[in-house]
């Protein structure tokens, strides 16, 4: 009969459910055959595909069920079960176990347990792709499993099952479970005691199926292993869920005194509570407690140590005569809390010391600060006090660098129009610039020179729906100079339609309006708005210069490059240039003449989800999705796109030259920060933000400063990879135009928001006072003190003390004064945290109080 015709059909087809009824059936000699043919047709399948193509994935549960059939082996199977054709390249769990099950369950119970055991050993992580496989044998066959850590690892990282009383596998996997690596890692996100591990384990434990102490003896067991604070979490959460009782602790209170030197945090806390609860520790042991807590680097785990030193002596005064070794120890920690704290014990327990305790003590004196030490020392009547260190001499101000630089002049020839990189908006401008004069000079010289070199290559360009960029302009018009445009009136069919940031809408106008001059051959022999000075400003008398060679040529200027022009114009007016301008009879040279700098309001409005300015930043329930909405105030001047450009309409924050912006309002700076709202908030992961060449070129414009400006000064200087941001802060300090009080209440809103994190922007704030700009750091944290101090019974944010701290050192170097409420307020709550200490310091400064000891 022939066995194998019909066994091929069926695994060509994939049907792996009929294929395994098909061979249950066969006897000893078809099996054999078949085993013998199934090399051969992997073969022939595999030449089927692409060495890369997993389309032998598709036939693999058939194959497998035919070979878990066939082959005679235990060997044979478990390496045919496994082999690398059979896994797709993303593999997941099998789903033919079943089926390899059903094929496998008349073979004897000795073989079945021999594969078992193979596939166990084969296993080498917990999610490899026999652990399914080789679990459900071990089930069926109640064998031990041998010792392997991943299987260990593999069986918890399943839902245990419905009863785990039930498992077979738990009495034998039970006690390795706190053995084996890897077991912690797989059940750290293990949490509720509901469902789950936890759920299981305390469920069989309340049965009586498994012994409460086992599993709280594995736990210890498994601290005192060792391993990571993720490593043991499981533990740590499965070890509190049982809450040992006083008796049950008592008889690990060995074990829980040596977790306490040197155990991940939170498995030295569980120890820590469970020893405190320990009645009859003897006084060495206590001892042992507070000197391995004191040396501890933890500060919550120092301060519950003095918390327990503190008491046990109160209650039992005897105890005093141990005390010395742990707070000396203390002495050296580095927090000057813990320090404060530790001599406050060792003074009030002073005098129930033994003498070789206080000798204790005062060797440590050293190794604590002046004003520490000194009070150290007068109560234990000796030590050696350390020299204070020289007070900080915050340093003057630098000097404000150079705000201008001559801008470079145009390029010059068609060599370097086409070989100029272009990385910067100045570099552009050039390009701009250079094109103009070089096509105003010689256009029939100039597109002979370019014609050869762009005919028949790509012009990806014009296959665009739109222009977003100056080089597809810039492009666009070299094509039709040298008559190799795919397109004629390209400036009014890739114009973008969408809602652009006006100073890329202005950009990208006055490209395009170079590109219908060369169209209509009206460009005139430069530009204006070309700038004079790196700020992008453009001098008045230069301005005249240009428009009286243009005139003079017969030409006209060009629209948009006037307009560009005109806001690049110097705030202070220059008379002599502006009755040069009158003498002009065109209409160009009018509206220059009459020209002066339009004044322009900002306003910023911050807006989270709906709500406008009464939002609550302190408020950490939801993620708050903030907008910064600016608006503008101005009187028309009847220029469309001065008008626009002075207006701050509404845009979806566009990267495209956003590094140029700046420079086309050079005169507006708090309207050309305004543009920036959009792109100062990261709205999606890896986003382009706003970062200091901006602000920089902000901070060298001229105008005023306001909200928006203040706005980027604070997120970049929030933002840990800027940290020229630093300078960018002296040069405006240097100039007297920071505005410390808005940047300080925008750097409030900022961390309040989750936008900026407090570390990054201390260690910013923290470099600029030590640099001299002590007084502004002081103003910027005064202001945003009120937004980041929390509410009566809210949690502090991380590093607020930190920051605190820094308003304080900030404030004595300035010599601040004058009482903020809400510092006031602060102060006056109840408690003893670092964050209420410094906050104390800080009243006590502002309000000439700081004589005393706190």
């Amino acid at each position: 009969m022939d066995h194998w015709g019909e066994i091929e059909k069926l695994i060509v087809a994939r049907q792996a459910d009929r294929l395994a009824e098909q061979v249950k059936a066969l006897d000893e000699q078809g099996r054999k055959e078949v085993a013998a043919r199934l090399p051969e047709l992997l073969k022939e399948l595999r030449a089927r595909f692409d060495r890369w193509d997993d389309g032998v994935v598709d036939h693999a549960s058939a194959l497998r069920v035919a070979g878990a059939a066939t082959f005679g082996g235990a060997a044979a199977v478990a390496s045919w079960l496994y082999r690398r054709d059979f896994a797709p390249q993303w593999a997941g769990p099998d789903t033919d176990v079943a089926l390899v099950l059903a094929v496998l369950a008349d073979r004897p119970d000795a073989w079945r347990a021999d594969l078992a055991e193979r596939l166990v050993l084969r296993m080498r992580v917990p999610d490899d792709r026999g652990m399914e496989l080789a679990l459900a044998l071990l089930r069926e066959t109640g064998i031990e499993p041998p010792p392997h850590e991943p299987l260990v690892a593999g069986w918890v990282s399943r839902e245990p099952m419905s009863s785990l009383a039930d498992d077979p596998l738990l009495d034998h996997l039970l006690p390795r479970l706190f053995e084996a690596q890897g077991v912690g890692r797989v059940l750290q996100w293990e949490k509720a005691s509901q469902k789950g591990w936890l759920r299981a384990l305390l469920r069989a434990a309340e049965s009586g199926r498994v012994k409460r102490e086992a599993l709280i003896g594995g736990c210890v067991r498994r601290f005192l292993l060792g391993g990571t604070a993720i490593d043991l979490r499981f533990f740590v959460r499965l070890h509190e869920a049982l809450d040992p009782s006083p008796a049950e602790a008592a008889a690990r209170a060995r074990d829980y005194l040596r977790l306490l030197p040197a155990s991940p945090g939170p498995v030295a806390e569980l120890a820590v509570k469970r020893l405190r609860v320990c009645g009859d520790l003897a006084a060495d042991d206590l001892a042992e407690a507070w000197e391995s807590l004191l040396f501890r680097p933890e500060r919550k785990l120092v301060r519950a140590g003095m918390s327990w030193l503190d008491r046990s002596v109160r209650r039992a005064p005897e105890l005093a005569g141990l005390v010395a070794g742990p707070l000396a120890g203390a002495f050296a920690a580095d927090s000057a809390e813990l320090q404060e704290k530790a001599v406050e014990l060792a003074v009030a327990h002073a005098g129930r010391m033994t003498e070789e305790g206080r000798a204790t003590v005062r060797e440590a004196i050293e190794l604590l600060p002046p004003h520490l030490g000194l009070r150290a020392a007068t109560a234990f009547a000796g030590g050696s006090v350390a020299e204070a260190e020289p007070a900080f001499v915050p340093p003057p101000l630098p000097a404000a660098p150079e705000r201008a630089r001559p801008f470079p002049p145009p390029i010059e020839s068609v060599e370097e129009l086409l070989t100029e990189g272009a990385r910067s908006w100045q570099t552009w401008e050039r390009r701009l610039a250079g094109f103009v004069t070089l096509v105003g000079r010689d256009r029939a010289g100039v597109a002979a020179e370019l014609r050869p070199r762009l005919i028949g290559g790509p012009d990806w360009t014009y296959r665009q729906e739109t222009w977003e960029r100056v080089d597809q302009w810039l492009e666009g018009a070299v094509r039709s100079l040298t008559g190799t445009a795919a397109t004629q009136r390209a400036w009014l069919r890739y114009m973008p339609k969408t809602r652009l940031a006006a100073p890329l809408r202005l950009l990208l106008h006055r490209a395009a309006e170079i590109l219908r001059a060369v169209e209509e051959d009206t460009l005139p022999p430069l530009l204006l708005a070309t700038p004079t000075h790196s700020t992008g400003h453009v001098a008045a008398a230069e301005l005249v210069r240009r428009l009286e060679l243009i005139e003079a040529a017969g030409a006209k200027p060009l629209a948009a490059d006037l307009q560009q022009a005109l806001l690049r114009l110097p705030r202070t007016p220059d008379p002599e240039a502006m009755r040069r301008a009158a003498r002009l009879t065109s209409g160009a040279g009018r509206i220059v003449a009459a020209w002066t700098c339009p004044e322009v309001g900002i306003e910023l409005e911050w807006k989270c989800d709906d709500e406008g300015e009464g939002h609550e930043w302190h408020d950490r329930g939801h993620e708050h999705d903030i907008r910064l909405v600016p608006s503008a105030t101005a009187v028309p001047t009847g220029l469309p796109l001065v008008d626009l450009m002075l207006g701050v309409p509404e845009h979806r924050g566009d990267a495209e030259h956003r590094a140029w912006w700046p420079s086309t309002l050079p005169s507006h700076r708090e309207v050309a920060a305004a543009y920036l709202m959009p792109c100062v908030l990261r709205r999606f992961w890896g986003e382009d933000t706003v970062g200091p060449e901006q602000a920089r070129a902000l901070a060298r414009a001229e105008g005023p400063v306001g909200t928006a400006f203040a706005v980027v000064l604070a997120r970049v200087l929030g933002d840990p990879r800027m940290p020229e941001s630093v300078d960018v802060l002296l040069e405006t300090a240097a100039w007297d135009e920071l505005p410390a009080e808005e940047v300080g209440r925008q750097a409030g809103r900022l961390v309040a928001s989750g936008e900026v994190r407090m570390i990054d922007l201390i260690a910013a704030l923290e470099a600029a006072a030590r640099r001299g700009a002590h007084a502004y750091v002081w103003r910027i944290a005064a202001a945003a003190l009120p937004t980041l101090l929390p509410a009566p019974g809210e949690r502090p944010r991380n590093s607020l003390a930190a920051f605190v701290g820094l308003a304080a050192a900030a404030a004595e170097w300035s010599g601040a004064r004058g009482e903020i409420p809400e510092v006031r307020a602060m102060a006056a709550r109840r408690g003893d945290s670092g964050l209420l200490r410094e906050t104390r310091r800080l009243h006590d400064l502002l309000t000439g109080d700081n004589g005393q000891e706190g």
